[in-house]
């Protein structure tokens, strides 16, 4: 089944929910503030979606600026921000969109509908 990440408070992600539910599509919710993705959760996502580590950052989030990670993420290895990532839901872009063969960060709807096989 496909698991759907996201902060139900963020307006993003009710987009997305509700393209999911309008389509039909079964999914496993997970609240992202709750659940905290773990560090080989993001590490297996990471590798499986084929995209560049800084894409899984919340680079619009109160928690990402706070912490300055626009100047520190360039000097940090891929471990130090997958570990960064595991410590806090907050700083991971949402939604997720997690089946089997992909995974998708943020919600692009024509690249959702390409993986879900509408």
């Amino acid at each position: 089944m496909i698991k759907f990440i996201c902060y139900p408070k963020c307006t993003t992600c009710k987009k997305a929910k509700s393209w999911l539910d309008d389509n039909n599509i079964e999914y496993e919710l997970r609240d992202i503030k709750l659940n905290n993705p773990t560090l080989e959760e993001l590490t297996a996502w990471y590798k499986l979606s084929g995209l560049p580590l800084k894409r899984f950052f919340n680079t619009s989030g109160l928690l990402y600026k706070s912490l300055d990670l626009k100047n520190k993420l360039p000097e940090m290895n891929e471990e130090e921000m997958l570990k960064l990532l595991a410590t806090d839901g907050m700083l991971v872009k949402r939604p997720l969109l997690i089946g089997d063969d992909f995974v998708l960060v943020g919600f692009k709807e024509t690249e959702w509908r390409a993986k879900v096989n509408m």
